[in-house]
């Protein structure tokens, strides 16, 4: 599964310690999975030690007993009880899988189980979280990413990036081992047609109607300039290439710049299995191109409630845990 370092203005661990939790993540998800399937296969879940091995701060030396520690000093049920309800939203999303036959099926549910789990992941650490719209957990756009690339890719969802104090929302940035993708999407109507030209807005066909949308290459130019300037500024030697993609549509751009790689339904195929066979691991440079964009990234989130009253008595920082 592709590591989902940034979503929106989200927080991210991953800006806390990049060459930690790269590593970390996939760790966790190995340990999960052998878990689950040696449960499955004994026909029995235990629910709670299922939960607590694949929770983000037991993970990290104990951080789960330590919490716990914090509630029990807690003199209020109700304080507790809310307290108790965050520690959950951080965990591994555990279903009861008895009713699963067969192994294949017990993958896709672990798979979905752990898209939910990612899309906490990047959304929180154990002193702050952010607020998460709800349209991300069905974001088939974002789930096809993380479910179908390989751990040593590195996903940036509409990125929130800070530059010269004013906020700029990209569109999908995916750092292979090798080289940076700035991708937009296409798709809308199945089978529809879209005219390219170097004008502002192109033509889009469907059927028999016709309407204008916004040229993609735009956003993309945009996406390159921000890029490239943080690249240069970091020292990062880091290909860059861009791409238009239409999973279920055609595009129609006779001058295409020799700088962009149009995708559409008649060469996705080809685009995505080459991606999906790289079996290259994490490089040097590949984290250091994900740092120059991190660190300009646009944070917002809040601190947990655990915090609020316990700030600095359990733990100090993430590098502690």
């Amino acid at each position: 599964m592709a590591q989902l370092i940034k979503l929106q203005d989200y927080i991210s661990r991953y800006e806390i310690d990049l060459y930690k939790y790269p590593s970390h993540f996939v760790r966790l998800k190995k340990q999960q999975w052998e878990k689950t399937k040696e449960q499955w296969e004994r026909n029995q879940w235990e629910g709670a030690e299922g939960a607590e091995e694949f929770e983000e701060d037991i993970a990290q030396e104990g951080m789960l007993h330590k919490i716990k520690s914090m509630l029990k000093r807690q003199k209020e049920i109700e304080e507790e009880s809310d307290v108790q309800e965050q520690v959950e939203a951080a965990l591994f999303d555990v279903e009861k899988l008895y009713d699963v036959q067969h192994v294949d099926e017990l993958k896709h549910k672990f798979l979905d189980q752990l898209f939910r789990f990612q899309v906490k992941w990047a959304s929180s650490t154990i002193r702050e979280k952010s607020y998460i719209d709800f349209k991300y957990f069905h974001d088939e756009r974002l789930k096809f990413f993380l479910q179908r690339f390989p751990d040593s890719f590195m996903l940036l969802y509409q990125p929130i990036l800070r530059l010269k104090n004013a906020p700029m929302e990209l569109d999908i940035i995916l750092l292979t081992p090798t080289e940076a993708w700035c991708l937009t999407f296409l798709e809308e109507e199945d089978q529809s047609v879209y005219i390219g030209s170097t004008e502002r807005f192109w033509m889009k066909r469907y059927g028999e109607r016709e309407a204008k949308v916004l040229s993609p290459v735009l956003a993309l130019n945009r996406m390159e300039i921000v890029m490239k300037q943080l690249f240069l500024q970091h020292e990062v030697d880091f290909p860059i290439r861009k791409a238009i993609i239409s999973r279920n549509g055609f595009v129609d751009y006779p001058n295409v710049p020799y700088d962009l790689e149009v995708i559409d339904e008649r060469k996705f195929e080809e685009w995505f299995t080459r991606l999906r066979n790289m079996r290259s691991p994490l490089k040097n440079m590949q984290l250091k191109a994900a740092k120059s964009l991190l660190d300009v990234g646009q944070t917002t989130s809040f601190l947990r409630p655990e915090w609020e009253e316990d700030d600095g008595v359990i733990f100090k920082d993430e590098e502690s845990d």
